[in-house]
C-alpha cells in the first residue's frame, strides 16, 4: 500500500496545477478568446511568487506566506494576461500570434529580472509548506495517507477552484453570458450583453488562475524558480481540450495526465518500474507522448466554443 500512497500523493503535485491552469484556459476560451499564452503566464506568476518567497523567507514562514505568494502570482498573471486581452479584444489581433508572443516574452523577462535582482537566473526560496498530516483527516484509514498526508494547501485550493468554476459556469447568470459570448457573440450582443466586457473578464480570470498555477506548480516540486515551468502550460492546453472545456471533465483529464507525469518523475520510487532498468529518458517522454495520443483521440469529437479565436466586431454578422 505504501507504493499506492506514494503515487496518490505525488499525483496531486501535478494534477492540481494542471487543473487550475486548464481552468484558466477554459474561462478565456469560453468567452471566445483563444489562449495559448498559459505557459508564459505561469512563468510570470511563478517568478513573482518565488521572488516574494525569497524576499520574505528570513522573516516569515508557514501557510500564510504561501497564500500571499499565490495571491501575488495571481495578480501578476492577471496583469500580464491583460496584454493578451488588449491585443485580442481591442485591437482584434490574431489571438494565436498574441499568445505565442507572450510565451516568448515571459521566460526572457523573468530571467532578465532575476539576474537584475539576484545576479543569476534562478530564484531560490525556502520550501516549508508541506503539511505532513491534516489533523483528524490524516488519521482516516487508507484515505488519510492517500489524500491528507504529505500534502499542500494549494491542493485543496485547486479543488475548491474546480468546484467554484463548475458552479459559476453552469449555475450563474455570469456563466451563461460568458458561454454565450464564446458560442454566438452576435446573439449575446443582440440581447444587450457587452461581449467585449465579458471577454475581458474571461481573459483576466484566465490570467489570475494561470499565474496562480505557476506558483502552485513549482512549490511542491522544487525549491527554486529556474526560468521555466516544464512546458506545463502546454500540457494544460491538452488537458483543456481532452476535458472538452468542462470543469469536471478537465479535473478527470488532469488525473490521467497527472498519473502519466507521476510515472515520468517518480518511477524510481516505484519498485516495479525501478527494477525494469529502462532508460530514464523513456519515462520522461511519457507525458508528452501521452499528450499527443490524447489529442488525437479528442480531436475526433471536438466541443470547443464555436466563436473561440474569432475577433468580435459589433455589427459583423459573418
Amino acid at each position: 500500500m505504501s507504493v499506492v500512497y506514494f503515487i496518490c500523493q505525488q499525483m496531486m503535485y501535478f494534477v492540481i496545477p494542471l487543473t487550475v491552469v486548464a481552468l484558466a484556459g477554459m474561462f478565456s476560451e469560453r468567452s471566445g478568446v483563444m489562449n495559448i499564452a498559459l505557459d508564459g503566464t505561469m512563468i510570470i506568476g511563478a517568478f513573482c511568487g518565488a521572488v516574494f518567497l525569497n524576499l520574505t523567507q528570513d522573516t516569515w514562514s508557514g501557510q500564510g506566506q504561501f497564500l500571499c505568494a499565490m495571491l501575488i502570482a495571481a495578480v501578476a498573471g492577471m496583469l500580464f494576461m491583460a496584454l493578451h486581452a488588449f491585443a485580442s479584444i481591442n485591437l482584434n489581433a490574431a489571438q494565436t500570434i498574441s499568445g505565442i508572443s507572450m510565451n516568448m516574452i515571459a521566460p526572457a523577462l523573468a530571467i532578465f529580472l532575476a539576474r537584475v535582482l539576484f545576479g543569476y537566473q534562478r530564484v531560490p526560496y525556502t520550501n516549508s509548506f508541506l503539511i505532513r498530516s491534516i489533523p483528524v483527516l490524516g488519521d482516516i484509514p487508507i484515505l488519510g495517507p492517500m489524500l491528507f498526508q504529505n500534502t499542500y494547501i494549494s491542493t485543496w485550493i485547486g479543488i475548491a477552484i474546480m468546484i467554484i468554476s463548475q458552479f459559476v459556469l453552469y449555475k450563474t447568470t455570469f456563466g451563461l453570458r460568458l458561454r454565450a459570448c464564446g458560442e454566438y457573440p452576435e446573439a449575446a450582443s443582440s440581447v444587450g450583453i457587452n461581449v467585449r466586457k465579458f471577454r475581458w473578464i474571461g481573459v483576466l480570470i484566465s490570467g489570475l488562475l494561470a499565474g496562480m498555477g505557476g506558483i502552485i506548480f513549482i512549490v511542491p516540486t522544487s525549491n527554486m524558480f529556474s526560468g521555466n515551468v516544464a512546458a506545463y502550460g502546454f500540457l494544460a492546453i491538452a488537458v483543456l481540450v481532452f476535458g472538452q472545456w468542462k470543469p469536471t471533465r478537465i479535473f478527470l483529464s488532469a488525473l490521467i495526465f497527472g498519473f502519466a507525469k507521476t510515472i515520468s518523475s517518480g518511477y524510481s520510487g516505484i519498485p516495479f518500474l525501478a527494477s525494469l532498468n529502462i532508460s530514464p529518458y523513456v519515462y520522461k517522454i511519457i507525458p508528452y507522448a501521452f499528450t499527443i495520443l490524447m489529442l488525437v483521440i479528442s480531436s475526433r469529437n471536438p466541443q470547443a466554443p464555436r466563436a473561440v479565436g474569432k475577433p468580435y466586431v459589433k455589427g459583423d454578422k459573418s
